[in-house]
């Protein structure tokens, strides 16, 4: 297997392929990690995906729950807010996490190097691919080697080397701005409401983020024929730092786009993360789009490539994670021109209303639940299906055989049947799909959660991403198998 990229996305997708014991080999064409801040936040969904890569615990250590968001007007002043007041979201994890991108990626990167079957090769890029695309032309100090490989999945970003190689096309869905962003760190750094600030200025459009207890960013819309340099930096920042001290680490100028690519997957070549969809930022669910790519991929492929699942198995990534990520583009698209855009009376009429709308039961709850659509119709989840087919297992904290976890680590890292009635047919199942056997009677759950969406008498089918792939009757092993009895990865 060869990954092209080694940000996140690229290293999470190696981490979950090398610990299904598939060799995974991943390039960089640069000799480190980006050593500056770029992703600045992640959900709970996401958090989970860090969870089944291994590293969960430690991305808590380096990461803070955010309180929540406020729309601010060009006076700083609130005009609505939505607040956390539980911050463990269905997920069992905080539903916003704040964090410094470099630290997430030494993370990652330490995680795959410690795994048997995992190798990063810097200094490396990918200049061609075969026809096949199951061999690839690599470049690495000047000299060109070719490179054999089970699958080619490109991790490489928002200018893809390998999606302009396939042939894919990127959509622009309309929206482009030009924006500066600004990373600073400090001891003494502004005192401002723990969550992330969204200014609804027409003038000048901003947002605030304490990413740390000592790191912070601000992104300032770039007004037309600004450079990064044009703004007087200072003065931007002076509403919110109060004249405190602090070290500006990076300033620079970034496009914020909205675009999709047309083909995910041409033959065993896979696009992945920024090389698939770009998201505008206003609602933190860039990287977390890529690692629910990854998340998505490689279980599927482990299948395919240990024969226990028919080739068509992998249409079904581009299938179930295209129309989601477009949603979360469009939602991203819509609600920063909702918070950022307009002129003055169009300004004053978002503040009336933003004003109302908060007061009304229930609507700033509604702003902070998880936003991530569900996936897209395929074999795996036919458009007859129903709840809870296709929406994710939550995952709470419960008691099993003596110990406090969460309901992932019970499951285990493939298929689950969770089911109280253990006859024939679900054995069958179970063996078919090389699943594990959960009982939920032996389970502690306090929360309640498990037992409302596993309720006596209902079997869930649970795949390796944790989405339910199946209850009940409504099963069929050979959509997801093919022939033959599946081992236990």
């Amino acid at each position: 297997m060869l990954v092209v990229g080694a940000g996140p996305t690229g290293l999470t997708v190696a981490i979950l392929l090398a610990q299904r014991a598939i060799p995974v080999i991943v390039v960089e064409r640069h000799a480190e990690p980006y050593g500056l801040p770029r992703a600045v936040h992640l959900d709970d969904e996401g958090h989970r995906i860090l969870q089944w890569a291994g590293v969960a615990d430690a991305f808590s250590a380096i990461s803070r729950p955010a309180l929540g968001l406020r729309i601010v007007d060009a006076r700083l002043r609130t005009l609505a807010e939505f607040r956390r007041d539980s911050p463990v979201g269905l997920h069992g994890w905080p539903q916003a996490n704040m964090f410094d991108q470099p630290a997430l990626d030494a993370l990652l990167l330490a995680r795959l190097s410690a795994l048997p079957h995992a190798e990063v090769r810097t200094r490396t890029e990918l200049v061609d691919i075969d026809s096949s695309g199951r061999s690839a032309t690599l470049k690495a100090d000047k000299t060109e080697y070719r490179q054999q490989a089970s699958a080619i999945l490109a991790c490489d970003g928002a200018n893809s080397t390998v999606r302009t190689l396939i042939g894919a096309r990127s959509t622009d869905l309309g929206y482009s701005e030009n924006w500066l962003v600004v990373d600073a760190a400090g001891t003494g750094g502004p005192e401002h409401w723990p969550g992330v600030h969204q200014v609804s200025d027409p003038r000048r459009a901003a947002t605030f983020m304490q990413v740390s207890t000592h790191r912070f960013r601000w992104e300032f819309r770039l007004l037309p024929g600004e450079t990064v340099d044009s703004p007087d930096l200072a003065a931007l920042l002076a509403p919110w730092t109060g004249g405190a001290e602090i070290e500006i680490t990076r300033k620079a100028a970034y496009t914020f786009r909205a675009r999709i690519a047309d083909r995910w997957r041409h033959g065993r070549v896979f696009l992945l993360g920024d090389a698939a969809h770009e998201t505008p930022p206003f609602i933190g669910q860039g990287l977390g789009a890529g690692l629910r790519d990854a998340a998505n991929l490689a279980w599927k492929l482990e299948l395919v490539l240990r024969n226990q699942a028919d080739e068509a198995l992998l249409d079904t990534y581009q299938l179930e994670r295209r129309r989601p990520a477009l949603r979360l583009i469009q939602v991203a698209r819509l609600l920063g021109a909702a918070m950022t855009g307009g002129q003055d009376r169009a300004a004053a009429v978002r503040r009336t209303v933003l004003a109302a709308a908060v007061r009304v039961p229930g609507f700033t709850a509604a702003g902070l639940r998880g936003i991530a659509p569900l996936v897209g119709p395929s074999a795996l989840r036919p458009r007859w299906s129903r709840a809870p087919v296709g929406r994710f297992l939550p995952q709470p904290r419960v008691r099993h055989q003596g110990r406090d976890v969460l309901l992932d680590e019970v499951l285990g890292p493939g298929f689950a049947l969770i089911t109280g009635r253990e006859t024939a047919r679900e054995r069958r199942w179970a063996d078919e799909l090389g699943a594990r056997l959960i009982d939920p009677a032996e389970i502690q759950d306090d929360s309640g959660m498990l037992r409302r969406w596993a309720p006596p008498g209902r079997t869930l089918v649970v795949r390796p991403d944790r989405l339910i792939l199946s209850e009940n009757h409504r099963f069929s092993s050979g959509r997801v198998t093919g022939p033959g009895r599946a081992e236990s990865p």
